[in-house]
């Protein structure tokens, strides 16, 4: 397949783009996994419109979003982004990540799951290529010579550009990477980790060495705690969110205290909300290329845009550092 990838970015946008791969993505991913489910079509394409507007191009989401939702069977993401796509006649401007593996009707990496799955994902998105495709989670009954051999097919016909992987083990990250370079196949440019300040251990350590060492960019997701590390979910504070109850929850801890207290303090001297300086730190970390968040209205999306513009101190980043340990 040949198809032209060209961008209309403002200079400053791309100056600040980071590359993974062949790709060129914005310091910021905005999360799809409200599309469809708390956000409605409408809702959806404001909140595309506004974030390509901000500088922003690379649009995560998964072809399980939202199956999770009453009425709903996976695909509803992918199924807004692609209308927006097609309504707007931007697909060449935008970078378009999503997963395989967790699909009700798509689980597990076999060979025969993913050549179905892509072809399933390309429907929805009414495009002929995924910018990224992420390995959803790790199948460990497939040996990884077989995902990573499908995965490759996908690149050669031009359904897929780049491979990324998500919620893997540092183990079968580094057997991946080991396989693809010793076959010469498509390798994954991109980790997808459950990364913040609230949650350093799910991803330092062995996983992020492994990361270092191969040169495998992460792109983290939960960047925000489930809306935690906003701010907005204090003591004795009652949030309306569908996510409330899973980012209320770091209150109960000594240290989300202590990362709320250190975020208020930076965001202060910042000028600029903790959300802001939440994603700031995260993206100021070795090796994350572009945290993800979402955001359900087009009011909740300058605070994350504006990570492009913040950039901590060292004595920030260790008053953050200590916080969060």
């Amino acid at each position: 397949m040949t198809a032209t990838h060209t961008s209309h970015a403002s200079p400053a946008s791309r100056a600040s783009r980071t590359s993974l791969g062949s790709l060129s993505v914005s310091p910021l991913s905005l999360g799809g996994n409200v599309f469809g489910w708390s956000a409605d079509e409408a809702e959806s394409f404001a909140v595309l419109d506004a974030y390509v507007a901000g500088g922003g191009n690379f649009i995560d989401t998964a072809d399980v979003y939202s199956a999770w939702v009453p009425g709903n069977e996976g695909g509803e993401s992918e199924t807004v982004i692609g209308n927006w796509l097609a309504s707007r006649g931007n697909r060449s401007d935008v970078v378009i990540a999503t997963k395989v593996g967790a699909h009700p009707a798509y689980k597990g990496l076999s060979a025969a799951t993913i050549k179905s799955a892509v072809d399933a994902s390309l429907t929805r998105l009414r495009t002929d290529y995924i910018d990224l495709y992420y390995t959803h989670f790790d199948d460990e009954s497939v040996e990884v010579a077989e995902f990573l051999t499908a995965l490759n097919d996908l690149v050669q016909a031009g359904k897929v550009r780049e491979i990324g992987a998500s919620n893997i083990s540092a183990r079968r990250l580094e057997e991946s990477l080991a396989f693809s370079d010793r076959e010469g196949l498509a390798r994954y440019v991109a980790l997808q980790p459950h990364y913040n300040l609230v949650s350093r251990d799910t991803y330092e350590g062995e996983l992020a060495d492994v990361a270092a060492r191969n040169g495998v960019a992460a792109v983290p997701y939960y960047a925000l705690a489930s809306g935690f590390l906003t701010g907005k979910y204090r003591p004795d504070t009652a949030v309306d969110s569908v996510r409330s109850e899973s980012a209320a929850r770091h209150l109960s801890t000594d240290r989300g205290i202590r990362v709320l207290q250190a975020l208020d303090t930076v965001a202060a001297a910042h000028e600029a909300e903790a959300a802001t300086v939440a994603l700031a730190w995260l993206a100021a970390r070795p090796t994350v290329a572009a945290p993800i968040a979402s955001a359900r209205t087009v009011a909740q999306l300058p605070a994350l845009l504006a990570l492009a513009d913040v950039t901590l101190t060292e004595v920030e980043l260790n008053l953050l550092n200590e916080a969060s340990a």
